[in-house]
């Protein structure tokens, strides 16, 4: 199967890996206004959507750099589409219920939506894991980033002064008790009926 074609927006994405002040400038200059006019309409101020801008361009930094993403619709309409989302979930989590939803802004391509809904999936996904990784035991947690860090099962158990026996069958145990733990969990039933 080819892999997507990126658009031509896929620039941005690439100067948030590559850390370009001025195209992440640019960033700002050309998206940010849509977004703080959005967020002061619907309960927020200036510093709610200066949050949401950072909060955002750190998910698609991440969605970036650990999965590759590339981008095959415009940057304007999925950025907006992220930054929005983000804000009526924290309003959700707030007193602050009035939204105002505007046609011209509401309005996205389906290619948009999904890469938005990609990434806001791999955020809770992400998410997910860190809580549940969080409430292993320190052994477990150390045993798991070791290995989610070196090639090598051997080098981990070197690291660790135990032996490669050891080291395989801890992780096996360890990684089941996370799997356990995520699909016990109330986030993951929500995140399969998405």
């Amino acid at each position: 199967m080819d892999s997507p074609k990126a658009h031509s927006d896929q620039r941005y994405i690439e100067a948030l890996l590559q850390n370009d002040s001025a195209v992440i400038r640019e960033i700002y200059e050309k998206f940010s206004g849509k977004v703080v006019s959005f967020i002061k309409k619907n309960s927020g101020d200036e510093n709610d959507a200066r949050d949401v801008i950072q909060e955002t361009l750190i998910v698609i930094y991440r969605q970036a750099f650990e999965k590759k993403l590339v981008l095959t619709c415009p940057f304007d309409a999925y950025f907006f589409l992220l930054c929005k989302r983000r804000w009526w979930n924290k309003l959700k989590n707030t007193d602050r219920l009035e939204v105002t939803i505007e046609e011209d802004l509401a309005s996205v391509d389906r290619q948009s939506e999904q890469t938005a809904d990609n990434t806001e999936l791999y955020e809770l996904k992400s998410k997910l894991l860190a809580d549940k990784l969080n409430a292993l035991s320190e052994k477990c947690r150390e045993l798991i980033k070791l290995t989610m860090q070196t090639d090598s099962m051997k080098a981990v158990a070197e690291k660790l002064g135990v032996s490669y026996a050891y080291v395989r069958k801890k992780k096996s145990l360890c990684m089941g008790h996370l799997t356990d733990l995520v699909r016990e969990s109330k986030e993951f039933k929500n995140l399969n009926e998405l």
